[in-house]
């Protein structure tokens, strides 16, 4: 891959899967083996709920209802590069520590390499702009870590 792309080579660009409408198999969408052998209800020793208790549960399922509501209201490019900007902020906090984690940083840079490189003008309008961020973090990087991998003073 190079100094450019992920360090892992599960992770190269030209190998991840595309979910398209032709990557159903059932038509609900998904078949995940198994999943109908998963039995749902309470566990071994689960105790009945106080009505205060299903009151707030209730409240909860409904405030998640809500917020999944609004999220399927958002195209998934957005949701996807506010992700890579999340991805790019972890990697420039763990560079801007006092003792910068590099190992740390590495990480959440490739994964944004991961997204950006991966998905790319997929990302819609903002894709260039990602790109540019995931250079920016990777030139400061390598500033940072400086010859022999060593910081400079």
């Amino acid at each position: 891959m190079g100094a450019n792309g992920p360090t892992s080579p599960q992770l190269c660009p030209d190998s991840l899967p595309r979910v398209t409408d032709e990557s159903s198999n059932t038509p609900d969408g998904f078949d995940i083996p198994g999943l109908d052998d998963v039995e749902v209800g309470p566990g071994p020793g689960a105790q009945e709920l106080t009505p205060e208790q299903e009151t707030q549960l209730a409240e909860a399922q409904q405030a998640m209802e809500e917020a999944r509501a609004r999220l399927a209201d958002v195209p998934a490019e957005v949701v996807v590069t506010n992700h890579v900007m999340g991805l790019y902020e972890l990697a420039a906090i763990h560079l801007s520590s006092e003792q910068p984690d590099f190992a740390q940083a590495a990480l959440a840079i490739d994964a944004v390499a991961c997204l950006v490189d991966g998905l790319g003008d997929r990302l819609g309008p903002e894709a260039p702009t990602m790109r540019d961020a995931l250079n920016n973090i990777r030139v400061a990087f390598v500033q940072l870590k400086g010859p022999a991998g060593t910081a400079p003073s």
